[in-house]
């Protein structure tokens, strides 16, 4: 407990603090060989001289302007998911309430879709159309959720249902566009950070200046709800207010980062259940499945060109494996736990 000398006192999770530190370095030490890695390799050494304007031209052009971007959209879609899915989760009380079992990815895709089979939009158009696919379906989820309030389980039980009714719609518009159109669908549904550049960074290091600080000052009322309803109304909090504000957020979270990169696979899933076994710790774990997530998706995507080199996979198709693996254990240890 640290106590300040007007009389406030934060509590210190010393393991979790901890963590959270390691994570943040692990994210930015495989943000650096990342930054360094492609057809023109750059040693780690480099990349850190070329970040603090002391390259050579060819170098800080390669670093600053092609890598360096790619990098920052990895981790600010790292996080956002990480956080995203920390979120529902604790809102749920269901280690499997995230976006991706939710229905959200799928509802982004669809609104991709729509602007790509549609109407042939460009990329500028596509993320909007990713964005407000997003937002609507989770939107929607709520409303069909809601009876005097929001249970965890029904909002999982509806999430999947739209989820598979969405799904059906996206096979529908992938079967009536034409080839051309198909193909730059698949590309984007697959989940990618090749070619991002800093049109992507701005829309998300701005979103997550405005939602991450109170989300993450929101944090005790979320850790109050965890013990039920009825305790947290009696604590003081506004459950339902409370958990409608962190729906949005983290709606808004996970439809910009898929608007950004695409529908990128199990991150929100994974992230916030190795951030908790990690610390070890209850209650939601925000800052470190926010960390968690960015050190996840720059690392999966490291692997992607280092592991298959030429042949380099997108890092969506990394995660996708990677997640489909864990979700598998994860039913199996909840299964053997009597939970489900």
């Amino acid at each position: 407990m640290l106590r300040s000398p007007g009389g406030l006192s934060v509590r210190l999770d010393v393991r979790a603090a901890a963590v959270v530190v390691v994570l943040l370095l692990a994210a930015l030490a495989a943000s650096v060989l990342l930054i360094g890695t492609g057809d023109f390799p750059i040693s780690a050494g480099d990349v850190l001289r070329a970040l603090a304007g002391n390259g050579s031209a060819s170098q800080e052009f390669i670093v600053d302007e092609l890598r360096l971007p790619r990098v920052l959209v990895g981790l600010l879609v790292g996080a956002s998911l990480g956080l995203g899915g920390a979120l529902f989760q604790a809102v749920t009380r269901n280690p499997l309430g995230s976006p991706d079992v939710l229905g959200l990815g799928q509802g982004a895709t669809a609104g991709a879709l729509v602007v790509i089979v549609l109407f042939s939009g460009s990329a500028a158009q596509v993320t909007v159309g990713a964005l407000a696919g997003g937002l609507a379906t989770g939107l929607a989820i709520y409303l069909l959720a809601w009876k005097r309030g929001v249970h965890g389980s029904r909002l999982v039980l509806v999430g999947i249902g739209v989820s598979a009714i969405v799904t059906a719609v996206n096979g529908y518009l992938l079967t009536v566009s034409d080839i051309v159109d198909a193909a730059r669908a698949v590309v984007w549904m697959t989940g990618s950070l090749s070619g991002r550049d800093w049109d992507q960074v701005r829309p998300l290091l701005a979103l997550c200046a405005v939602l991450v600080p109170p989300v993450l000052a929101g944090a005790r009322g979320l850790r109050l709800m965890e013990m039920g309803d009825d305790v947290s109304n009696a604590l003081g909090v506004r459950v339902e207010r409370v958990r409608a504000l962190l729906m949005v957020a983290a709606v808004l979270l996970t439809a910009t980062a898929t608007a950004a990169a695409g529908p990128v696979s199990f991150v929100a899933l994974t992230a916030p259940q190795l951030a908790r076994r990690l610390t070890r710790s209850p209650g939601p774990n925000l800052l470190s499945s926010l960390c968690m997530g960015a050190a996840l998706l720059v690392t999966a995507d490291w692997a992607s060109q280092r592991v298959f080199g030429a042949d380099q996979l997108p890092v969506g198709v990394v995660t996708g494996v990677l997640g489909g693996v864990y979700l598998l254990w994860l039913l199996v240890a909840e299964r053997r736990a009597g939970r489900i």
